[in-house]
């Protein structure tokens, strides 16, 4: 069973990312769709308690638009035995919650910036939001959300040519930068194979301005970056290469949407509901039942390179990363 959980609380989201929004016209779920919180950490319980599930990472959309998250972490954090609970977010209102959240039980953070440029940022994300990004992953370090780590995903002829810049920024903060291949998970599928930013293509970049050294697939294990040694170490950096590199036999992951659904795959077309048989009053031993099932049936691991390829109806900001 996979042992690492992914929890969208929300399909929405303050930012419009041209890699995964359109800028307007995007239908949100309706508020009776989404779990409850109540029935947020009865899932989780279920997944720690009777499926192996030891690390729970909370997504969207954008998690902490979610008025009850502190309170759906310190739940979490409170089971036994007791799971690394992480947040992956685009950083706005870090700066306003990071201690909050940190008393409540989140371990650590994931923040998405794609670069160091104010001008780029409104272009990528539609939003003059940069300094809030910057401000709220200080307040992140600062509150000991650690390792902190930055997801970046570099697009042609926008911020490709910022890779060796941003390593350096993320070297000298502390921060553990996440070079990301941009996956066909857009709402508009306007995804293309042929524009996209390759792990060779960012290593390249790199390696014009350090020296990297594999880490080892030993210490991997079944985390989906690969990484190097920057100049000999301490310091690393990350590339999730899921489209030229994917990394599916090693998956250890589920994930359970913001309305219920328990996803095998990310890229997976098929969803088990487990919403409507937890709001029929189905036990945890029904609930746990049809999660293994869903788990079990999960197909070989999909060919985003493949010309018979075909994109998940649902895009990223409606499946949580």
């Amino acid at each position: 069973m996979a042992t690492d959980l992914r929890v969208s609380l929300t399909d929405r989201c303050n930012l419009r990312c041209t890699y995964c929004m359109p800028e307007a016209g995007l239908q949100w779920l309706a508020k009776p769709d989404l779990l409850t919180d109540d029935e947020v950490v009865r899932l989780v319980r279920i997944a720690v308690t009777q499926l192996g599930v030891t690390e729970v990472r909370f997504t969207g959309g954008e998690p902490l638009l979610r008025p009850g998250l502190p309170g759906v972490l310190e739940r979490c954090a409170a089971l036994r035995p007791r799971p690394r609970i992480s947040l992956t977010t685009n950083g706005i209102g870090l700066h306003r919650t990071a201690k909050t959240l940190r008393t409540a039980g989140l371990d650590r953070v994931n923040v998405s910036l794609d670069t160091l440029r104010p001008e780029v940022f409104r272009t990528l994300t539609r939003r003059d939001r940069h300094r809030d990004v910057l401000e709220g992953l200080a307040a992140a370090h600062a509150a000991g959300l650690t390792p902190v780590k930055v997801n970046t995903v570099l697009m042609p002829g926008l911020n490709a040519d910022e890779a060796p810049e941003l390593l350096a920024w993320a070297l000298d903060l502390g921060y553990q930068l996440r070079f990301i291949e941009q996956m066909p998970l857009d709402a508009q599928h306007g995804w293309r194979r042929e524009e996209l930013v390759t792990a060779e293509d960012i290593l390249r970049r790199l390696g014009e301005r350090f020296t990297l050294t594999p880490e080892g697939s030993a210490r991997r294990g079944s985390a989906p970056a690969e990484r190097w040694l920057v100049d000999g170490g301490p310091g690393t950096v990350g590339v999730i290469a899921s489209v030229t590199r994917p990394f599916c036999r090693a998956c250890d992951r589920t994930r359970l949407t913001a309305d219920g659904q328990v996803r095998n795959c990310l890229f997976a077309r098929e969803e088990t509901d487990l919403r409507t048989a937890l709001r029929s009053g189905e036990p945890d031993e029904a609930l746990a039942d049809l999660w293994r099932a869903a788990m079990w049936g999960k197909k070989a691991s999909p060919d985003l390179d493949a010309p018979a390829f075909v994109q998940p109806d649902r895009p990223m900001s409606a499946i949580g990363g």
